[in-house]
């Protein structure tokens, strides 16, 4: 591959000096001079080949920073020591004459950088890893040829089956509500219900539309953390960090039968601009106390069966629904004594119950529990009221937008 230096130049600080390496007393001298030395074999020519070791010890000191304890403990200077360091390895990894595995190496690094790290020079990671997958697409489009697959496997269609909604429990639904109609009938007395119409002019239904292909072009090559497992209170549910591709190997097209492998709740937008051009953040949001960058974006990706068992969250929700169908059902805040949340602090928003098959003996009062209930389809928006209760299940390959605002 042509060098990348001359493009990795162009967003960063021209000289040394202007890379001013500034932290507070929390951070050892000893590993203040060791970024200084990283900083050193940055911009001098002769040096950044051998700046990966570096780099790599102050990965790993800042790495066990970051794990230990809570994550909400963790002290902004180490996420922000730890940026310092991908940005180093990076550009370590970018000199001279690069290899395709070291492109994607950095891709990488950038990308722990941008999940791990703290945002650091005016968000240089996210300039360079453009950077790169500009130039990764470039080298391939020219040395890749078209591969044809006249059988290949195609991803994961089948749907699980959707329960029979009772008229009487449905979540009703609306077109285009003016701002004073949503806030009258819906957002004032917390009412959920379903918006049809607002999200037909995204990018992602007309120009881009959201399939495999597209999100394995535009994401791919990036790094996301996955759930694994059925549902997070399961005893067996983890986490790892895999590219999206992979993600999409595993759990959508279903090679290696790994399980059920969820993206979900993660800022992919902030950590990839591109998609963010395809969706918009909803008129309705503009009702909010807060300002649009306090507005929280997260995707929700996978195949039909992921489950997020009945649960609540501190701020109103427009969950859009983009590829995909969802079952969901609803409780008010009134029917939480009847929904036995966990005890223990860190699930005290869940319920402990498995909505559709709920144990009566050890939960008697659930079934005594008034809900709605509605299938999400692409297109629609779903208002989740403030603390109101949901549970959702993928009918069916699933893709959907949530907007969590004040």
């Amino acid at each position: 591959m042509a060098q990348v230096w001359p493009d990795i130049l162009t967003v960063l600080p021209v000289s040394e000096a202007e890379l001013n390496l500034s932290f507070s007393e929390k951070i050892e001298l000893s590993l203040v001079d060791i970024l200084k030395q990283a900083t050193n074999q940055l911009y001098d020519k002769n040096g950044t080949r051998d700046g990966v070791e570096t780099a790599q010890i102050v990965l790993d000191f800042s790495w066990e920073k970051l794990n230990t304890g809570t994550w909400r403990d963790v002290d902004k200077e180490w996420r922000r020591v730890y940026s310092y360091g991908c940005l180093f390895k990076v550009t370590a990894l970018c000199c001279g004459e690069v290899s395709q595995l070291k492109i994607d190496e950095a891709i990488k690094t950038c990308d722990m950088g941008l999940l791990m790290g703290a945002s650091i020079l005016d968000d240089v990671l996210q300039k360079l890893v453009r950077v790169l997958q500009n130039k990764a697409k470039a080298w391939q489009s020219k040395h890749t040829e078209p591969i044809v697959e006249p059988e290949r496997k195609k991803f994961k269609t089948e749907c699980d089956p959707a329960p029979i909604i009772n008229p009487a429990k449905a979540v009703p639904r609306i077109y285009c509500p003016s701002l004073e109609q949503f806030r009258t009938e819906f957002l004032d007395p917390l009412r959920p219900v379903i918006l049809e119409g607002v999200i037909d002019h995204w990018p992602a239904f007309k120009e881009h539309p959201w399939s495999i292909d597209y999100l394995r072009t535009v994401a791919g090559c990036r790094t996301v953390p996955v759930e694994v497992g059925s549902r997070y209170t399961d005893e067996a549910w983890s986490q790892t960090l895999i590219t999206v591709s992979e993600f999409i190997e595993r759990y959508i097209l279903g090679k290696g039968n790994t399980g059920k492998g969820y993206l979900a709740q993660h800022q992919l937008f902030d950590q990839i601009p591109e998609l963010k051009e395809d969706i918009r953040i909803p008129d309705y949001c503009c009702l909010g106390e807060g300002e649009e960058d306090d507005i929280t974006i997260n995707a929700w990706f996978g195949p039909g069966g992921t489950v997020s068992p009945l649960h609540q969250d501190p701020q109103q929700n427009f969950l859009a629904q983009v590829v995909g169908r969802k079952y969901i059902r609803l409780y008010s805040t009134e029917e939480t004594e009847r929904l036995y949340p966990h005890q223990s602090q860190l699930l005290h928003n869940t319920s402990q119950v498995d909505v559709e098959s709920p144990d009566a003996a050890r939960f008697p009062d659930f079934l005594k529990a008034s809900y709605q209930e509605c299938v999400l389809q692409p297109g629609d928006v779903l208002f989740i009221p403030v603390k109101h209760w949901h549970y959702v299940r993928s009918l069916e390959l699933s893709f959907s937008v949530s907007f969590w605002w004040a």
